[in-house]
């Protein structure tokens, strides 16, 4: 019987072993198995990841380690953005942190204010101009004012005349003076015969009690004011009417302006409009809109529109640049939208903003919008957005270097395309065409200045010293000497130090910005025609603007815009003058444009 029991015992061990060797080793390889799998499985994961800098999201590589430019452990990038549209990119929230991309809403908070900048000049009011001739005629003897921009006051002497005719007449008077009594009608006629030639009962008087022939006449002012246009010599001939100085008036003045096409319908007589001028920063003279043209300038586009200014402190000089301001502007449905200038980006052929699709989301997307004007601070949009939508204001140019990696539509490329990983470019240029479009890079978002030594700014000064007489030779319709200034460009941007830049943003900037002047200046110095110069002058404009913006000169800038160059797209320069000298035209139409922005 125990050794029954022994065998059963025995029996049941070895039942128990081997059922584990037949059922728990096939979980056990179940089990390893499942393991393997989901190992596998990560790997392919892992092996999709790409990742990417916070600071500096055209970084892109497929595996982790520091970011080459601030040396930033890498994060990962979103490998997927479900629930986007096609040309929707989606930012990480602690990229928007570090960019410090801000938002606002159209149409809400100070966006605008309500206002129309004009550009204009100080002219003589032409009602208070007036022409003083000689009523005989004669030779001068003696000239009193002898120069332009004396004063003059009615009844002042202004020259010495000898006249045959007047002595004849005093003659005449004489004779008629001694029959006066026998032919009263006679002595009548002869008097207001010298009357008529502008001597005075006291000069008619004096020439006949003197009793002999005055030879010397003086002519006297008529007007008060100050010459203008001195118009003969001492010993010059002149006949009776003859002009001899024109004199004008300057207790008031003309300040005229010029105003494009789509700005007339915010115009009327009456209007108050602000005056301000560099001579006197701090002063702003109230003036109203007297007179606007009703002609338009077939040339540039462009109506004048006047207000008299009183000038009785003798503050505003004829030829001095103004700057008017219409408050209360109540524009039209299409021209209500304005956004700061911080949110438009400008590719020198389009405009562009980001548009935040998803209010509680970081989502943006491209939007193309057609630019109104510039006031102040503030640009109007006359199609593109509508009030209540929200716009990038601030970190632009980094939300647009975001849809450069994932290859949506952005400043560089208008369709979309390709995104590039680190392997096969840092710059996130997308497509086969992206060497193309390198000059469409942004440029206006370069808004906000870094600080360089005095140095560098000194070499940047001496390209753009080179870039206005390239301005210039256009402006002249020189394409030889604008080659000549193309060269310059160039040599000067050789010489600029980029060891001079020890902050990473400002030297990956000015990376970017010397090679697109480089090229846009090459362009210009190997062709001589000057059309196609100045195809070229246009991208160099806009990278030279990025260039002063960011790093600044020393100097002060105007920036200038034509809105029918480049087929009537428009294009920018800049001048050291707020007087338009037109270089996509040249003597063709110099005066076409307007000063946009002073770069201080």
């Amino acid at each position: 019987m125990n050794k029954n029991i022994i065998y059963i015992g025995v029996a049941l061990i070895v039942g128990l072993l081997g059922g584990f060797l037949i059922f728990g080793g096939g979980s056990a390889d179940t089990a390893t198995n499942k393991v393997t799998d989901d190992h596998n499985h990560s790997e392919e994961i892992a092996s999709n990841q790409m990742w990417t800098c916070s600071m500096h999201p055209q970084i892109m590589k497929d595996e982790p380690g520091d970011c080459p430019i601030c040396g930033m452990d890498l994060i990962p990038a979103d490998a997927g953005a479900d629930g986007l549209n096609a040309n929707e990119i989606k930012m990480t929230e602690n990229a928007m942190a570090l960019a410090n991309i801000q938002t606002s809403v159209v149409g809400q908070g100070q966006m605008g204010d309500n206002s129309l900048k004009l550009s204009g000049k100080i002219m003589t009011n032409e009602e208070s101009n007036a022409v003083q001739v000689t009523y005989f005629g004669g030779r001068i003897e003696k000239l009193y004012v002898n120069s332009t921009g004396e004063r003059v006051g009615a009844g002042q002497r202004l020259a010495t005349i000898y006249s045959p005719e007047l002595v004849a007449a005093q003659q005449e008077l004489l004779t008629a003076s001694s029959l006066k009594e026998s032919q009263p009608e006679l002595y009548k006629a002869v008097r207001n015969k010298l009357k008529l030639w502008k001597l005075s009962e006291k000069q008619i008087n004096t020439i006949e009690n003197a009793g002999k022939v005055q030879e010397y006449f003086p002519v006297f002012a008529t007007v008060s004011g100050t010459v203008t246009h001195k118009m003969v010599e001492e010993g010059d001939y002149v006949k009776q009417g003859q002009p001899l100085y024109k004199i004008a008036n300057f207790n008031t003045v003309w300040a005229e302006f010029d105003a494009y096409e789509n700005q007339i319908a915010l115009l009327k007589e009456g209007q108050t409009i602000k005056i301000t001028t560099n001579a006197y920063r701090n002063d702003v003279f109230d003036a109203k809109i007297s007179f606007i043209d009703p002609l338009l300038n077939s040339a540039t586009r462009t109506i004048v529109v006047r207000a008299i200014l009183n000038n009785k402190k003798d503050k505003f000089k004829p030829g001095m640049f103004v700057e008017g301001k219409v408050e209360g502007i109540k524009p039209g449905s299409k021209s209500t939208v304005t956004v700061p200038a911080t949110a438009v980006m400008w590719t020198g052929e389009r405009s562009v903003v980001y548009l935040k699709t998803k209010p509680n989301e970081p989502v943006f997307e491209m939007k193309e919008v057609l630019l109104g004007n510039a006031n102040g601070d503030t640009y109007t949009i006359l199609e593109g957005l509508e009030n209540g939508d929200e716009v990038v204001t601030n970190g632009t140019f980094t939300v647009d270097a975001a849809a450069q990696l994932q290859g949506k539509k952005s400043m560089m490329n208008a369709e979309g395309g390709k995104t590039m990983t680190g392997h096969e470019g840092h710059l996130g240029m997308q497509g086969d065409n992206a060497g193309d479009k390198m000059d469409k890079t942004n440029h206006s978002q370069m808004n906000k200045r870094i600080d360089v030594s005095n140095k560098f700014q000194k070499q940047l000064k001496e390209v753009f010293d080179g870039y206005i007489l390239l301005k210039d030779a256009l402006v002249n319709d020189d394409s030889e000497e604008a080659q000549t200034a193309a060269k310059r460009v160039s040599q000067n941007l050789s010489k600029v130090d980029m060891k001079l830049l020890s902050n990473e943003e400002a030297h990956n900037h000015w990376m970017t910005i010397q090679k697109e002047l480089k090229n846009s200046a090459n362009g210009i110095e190997n062709s001589s025609d000057i059309a196609v110069q100045r195809g070229h002058f246009k991208h160099l404009s806009a990278h030279i603007t990025s260039g002063i913006k960011l790093f600044g000169i020393d100097q002060k800038v105007y920036k200038e815009f034509c809105p029918m160059a480049d087929n009537n797209k428009g294009a920018y320069w800049l001048s050291l003058e707020e007087e338009i000298r037109n270089p996509y035209y040249g003597q063709a139409m110099l005066k076409c444009g307007e000063v946009k922005e002073t770069i201080e």
